[in-house]
């Protein structure tokens, strides 16, 4: 049994600095890069990619829509060719400057409000995958199990990688609980652990209802601009191998 943890890097820009990013790379397997358009800039980009070999971390692109204010999470009318030109634009920004490191790329996780609308949007995800097949087939897409994006990843002849989140609360349709209410993120350390290895081992989530939703999870995000979470990623990576549950990079055989 085994999983991948992934985090969102990267996503400070010129002189500020968001996330954890230096302590997350000590805990997780994955970074999703960002590329600019929702947050980061070259010099940080390049430098996140540095760290991310350094510690011998799996890279991937983490693009979203062009709302550095907004920070990526407020939804933007795109028509699908939109959508497919800025991935397509973001993936290669990050794979050229991981390239110039030595680096080949892993993955592509999308972001925010990009990654929440692919999740219902069969349009917005199938010009997602489009824009992932056409620069590398080898790239694993990642989304929220049971959406559009994974179903439009694998359709694109895409590798998928279902995406859970133990800091988050879930809905009974196996959606993530808005921002917007109380509860949507879970803060108590103990209860995130806890979630996660319930997550790998049982394939469920209880949702804020109370009832049980099955879902897959081959990657567990943990939030880089979650206060304290890198401290998290420490225990959840913990918490898992002491249930005897590998934790390794997505692309890892």
């Amino acid at each position: 049994m085994r999983v991948d943890i992934n985090s969102d890097t990267g996503e400070s820009f010129g002189a500020y600095t968001i996330g954890h990013d230096a302590g997350l790379f000590r805990s997780i397997t994955s970074a999703n890069v960002a590329a600019g358009f929702h947050a980061g800039d070259p010099s940080v980009l390049r430098a996140t990619i540095r760290l991310a070999n350094g510690h011998g971390v799996a890279v991937g692109a983490h693009p979203g829509f062009a709302d550095l204010v907004g920070f990526g999470r407020r939804e933007l009318n795109v028509t699908p060719q939109e959508a497919e030109d800025l991935v397509l634009y973001q993936i290669a920004a990050v794979a050229g400057v991981a390239a110039a490191e030595g680096v080949k790329i892993q993955h592509v996780k999308p972001h925010g409000a990009l990654f929440n609308m692919a999740v219902r949007d069969a349009e917005l995800a199938t010009a997602i995958a489009r824009a992932v097949a056409a620069f590398d087939r080898t790239l694993i897409l990642f989304g929220l199990p049971g959406s559009e994006i994974l179903n439009a990843g694998r359709a694109a002849g895409l590798r998928v990688a279902a995406e859970v989140f133990a800091d988050r609360a879930y809905e009974p349709d196996g959606s993530l609980a808005s921002r917007r209410k109380p509860g949507s993120v879970i803060h108590d350390p103990a209860a995130v652990v806890a979630r996660a290895v319930r997550m790998v081992r049982e394939r469920t989530v209880v949702a804020a209802d109370g009832s049980v939703v099955a879902l897959e999870a081959d990657t567990i995000c943990v939030h880089g601009d979650t206060p304290g979470s890198d401290d998290l990623a420490a225990k959840i990576r913990a918490g898992l191998e002491s249930a005897g549950i590998s934790v390794k990079a997505i692309g890892v055989q």
